[in-house]
């Protein structure tokens, strides 16, 4: 995985103040979809990569991989690449989510599950078994899984405080494991 370029997808509609994770279907304009979908082209180009990518099945990413499949391109949904589930909390304002619930998250960072739905050393677990189609360089993915996969190759099996945690990349970014 270590040879991999993953992009985060484009901001997507709706999103400000808002938890969002992999349970939260939000749209990103078709114009923004493009747009990265295109850098994403020119780079795998410019770079002589298989035109094979792996995408989250994520409508704020998959709308990239639709653009890439009329392209030409080999396109895997994969749920393994999917952000991490928040649980009740996915959709929700911030502010509305109970300030006790979120000081026990940062309280058991790597532990707590926000929401009920999925802790940090789940995703940790999800990426590190994680396994790139065949020729695929490219994946298209969620800035917490962006996170974890960069945590996993910068700190391997150390679990992350709150205060460790880095910020996620912007929208449209692209990663290698290394900063």
């Amino acid at each position: 995985m270590s040879e991999l370029l993953a992009w985060r997808h484009p901001r997507p509609e709706g999103a400000a103040g808002r938890c969002i994770g992999a349970g939260t279907a939000l749209p990103v304009h078709w114009r923004r979809a493009k747009r990265l979908a295109r850098r994403i082209q020119r780079r795998a180009q410019r770079e002589r990569l298989p035109h094979v990518a792996a995408c989250s099945p994520l409508r704020r990413c998959a709308d990239v991989g639709r653009w890439l499949r009329r392209w030409g391109w080999q396109v895997h949904l994969d749920a393994g690449l999917m952000e991490l589930d928040f649980g009740a909390w996915d959709g929700r304002h911030w502010e509305q989510i109970d300030k006790a619930a979120i000081d026990a998250w940062v309280a058991d960072f790597a532990g707590y599950a926000p929401g009920g739905g999925e802790s940090l050393a789940a995703l940790l677990g999800r990426v590190q078994g994680w396994t790139p189609p065949p020729a695929c360089r490219i994946v298209i993915g969620h800035g917490g899984w962006m996170l974890a996969w960069r945590w996993l190759h910068q700190r391997g099996q150390v679990l992350p405080t709150a205060a460790e945690w880095p910020r996620p990349p912007a929208y449209g970014a692209c990663w290698s494991p290394r900063p």
